[in-house]
């Protein structure tokens, strides 16, 4: 049935394409201007460049706990470095994946409305079964992390691991399995959960919020040195 319906939805994919040109409003913006942007939580993640040693535990856990195919991944650590003079030298992890961006440009730009801002978790999030495969979001993504999954042939990407294990009210995997602690997961609604507290008092950064898009993955920015534990 998802197949039919999506051969289906592929086939009207031009018609609504051209709706959402003469208007200048793809589905999903028609939809957002509704109001169904107000959320139950704002679920954000911080990841501390400081604490993260590049073990890719994170990863894993998430290729295991999503059935992420080989040869995509929904979140990757990127090393640079190394810096410095022998003996005294350090790497600098960074993580990517999804920003969980507020701005939506991902959203804005789907024919279908199969990418989606989900008005629970304020979690952007994918219907495998409404995408068609146009590659738009992942042409309109600036920070390059949307992939096509081979398996289901839909566009695939990092959501907390919302239809896996925290709907089951665990946390997502990676921030589990982080051996040192470089991840932590929670609502910016709550004003007493970690995430608030650890974004009072510490420096952060977000990355390319130039654009508008308002990320929910904030970042400790990695200092010269040997891991804070």
């Amino acid at each position: 049935m998802k197949k039919e319906r999506r051969l289906f939805l592929k086939g009207a994919c031009v018609a609504a394409v051209g709706v959402a040109g003469a208007s200048g409003l793809s589905i999903a913006q028609s939809r957002s201007q509704q109001g169904s942007d107000e959320t139950n939580c704002k679920y954000a993640l911080i990841h501390d460049e400081n604490k993260c040693i590049g073990c890719d535990a994170c990863s894993v856990a998430c290729r295991e706990a999503n059935d992420v195919p080989e040869g995509v991944s929904r979140l990757d650590i990127e090393r640079e470095g190394p810096f410095g003079e022998y003996p005294n030298q350090f790497y600098r992890f960074t993580r990517k994946s999804c920003q969980q961006c507020e701005g939506k440009p991902c959203v804005n730009v789907c024919p279908t409305g199969a990418a989606y801002h989900d008005p629970k978790t304020g979690i952007v999030s994918v219907d495998e079964w409404k995408c068609v495969g146009c590659l738009y979001c992942i042409a309109a993504c600036p920070y390059q992390i949307r992939f096509i999954n081979p398996v289901t042939k839909a566009a695939d990407k990092c959501d907390f691991c919302k239809e896996t294990r925290l709907k089951e009210g665990r946390q997502p995997a990676c921030v589990d399995a982080c051996p040192t602690k470089a991840l932590t997961f929670g609502d910016l609604k709550d004003p007493h959960s970690q995430v608030v507290e650890v974004l009072k008092t510490t420096p952060n950064y977000r990355s390319k919020t130039e654009l508008g898009t308002r990320p929910k993955v904030f970042r400790i920015a990695s200092q010269e040195g040997e891991i804070k534990l």
